[in-house]
């Protein structure tokens, strides 16, 4: 065991212990979403996230905080939630969105979440959702680690799946391909519903990963005269949506909003559910959800504390869809009822 590891070992054994069942490991986006933790401002974390104009006034607060946050160089507790017997906390990597796209981070980052694992393991924590898409690396590093990790994929798939109007019998597809893509095409190629791609090299991509079973449903067409359902993901482009035709709903599968361009277009929130009534402590909206609406991604690792699945979840593993998803409804948990 290494050093940061034993520090944390000894930094647990002083503090006085408030162990949660589950660990939600997320990150600052924007240098603004710094005003959704509710440390900070209270009013402000209880709003979505969205530009404001007075909080370019605020620019010398908000770099105050980016430089403390930065300076802390440690995972925080941002949230305390309680669910029925089961207590939820959201740890905060002190780091921005900017920060996972420059290479010379990704070392800091990965051993920032690496000790966030090995710290929740020490004390006892049953289930961590983390968003960092090589959960499997610390898995490989840490074989003994009790915690099981959990990324939420599985759920994730089921909301975007049921998010799809009924009746509907094609789609289009355009997003960076990443686990949670791969599943939802494969689902629906699967369930006889034609998935048009845009682009040559996500199509090739989809189709060699795609079972002989309903993998002819997936095409390559530019061209949308009835196609009134969009699955975007990240790196979808203004000049892509002009594509689209008046009255088309866009769906995200992944993590972060499409940008809305078009007003004759509809746009869903990204995965996500609304809490029940019981779910406590849930003031501060999440990034750019409405109030008491929580990702499909943060969702999972409770349902897979109170569920006791004794399971890992990411790499390349994906848990039941349709296991997770029956569990979510059985716990009262939601789909968002309207476009965002």
């Amino acid at each position: 065991m290494d050093k940061s590891t034993n520090t944390l070992y000894e930094t647990s054994l002083k503090k006085p212990q408030d162990v949660p069942q589950v660990v939600h490991l997320t990150h600052l986006t924007t240098p603004q979403s710094i005003y959704q933790i509710r440390l900070w401002f209270k009013s402000l974390a209880a709003d979505p996230l969205t530009s404001k104009w007075y909080l370019w006034i605020m620019w010398p607060v908000t770099l105050w905080s980016m430089i403390t946050t930065w300076i802390y160089g440690r995972t925080f507790i941002v949230e305390r939630n309680t669910f029925g017997k089961i207590k939820a906390q959201s740890w905060a990597i002190p780091r921005y969105n900017v920060h996972y796209l420059l290479k010379w981070q990704r070392g800091a980052i990965n051993k920032l979440i690496e000790e966030a694992i090995v710290d929740a393991d020490i004390r006892g924590i049953k289930v961590g959702e983390y968003l960092n898409k090589n959960g499997q690396v610390y898995l490989d590093k840490h074989q003994k680690l009790q915690v099981k990790v959990v990324d939420g994929s599985s759920l994730a798939v089921a909301v975007v799946l049921n998010s799809i109007p009924k009746g509907t019998s094609q789609v289009v597809f355009r997003g960076r391909i990443c686990k949670v893509a791969y599943s939802i095409v494969s689902a629906l190629c699967h369930k006889g519903i034609k998935v048009a791609a845009i682009r040559k090299d996500e199509y090739h991509t989809l189709k060699k990963c795609l079972p002989t079973e309903g993998g002819h449903n997936l095409v390559l067409s530019t061209k949308f005269n009835h196609e009134k359902v969009w699955l975007v993901g990240d790196n979808l482009t203004d000049f892509e949506q002009s594509m689209a035709s008046k009255g088309s709903v866009f769906i995200p599968f992944s993590k972060f909003p499409a940008k809305k361009t078009r007003k004759d277009c509809s746009y869903l929130n990204t995965p996500a559910m609304m809490a029940p009534k019981s779910f406590g402590n849930l003031h501060a909206c999440e990034n750019w959800l409405p109030r008491r609406a929580m990702s499909a991604w943060r969702v999972a690792g409770i349902l897979h504390a109170l569920e006791g699945w004794n399971v890992n979840e990411c790499g390349d593993m994906l848990f039941d869809i349709d296991k997770v998803w029956e569990a979510s409804l059985h716990y009262g948990f939601r789909l968002l009822s309207a476009p965002a």
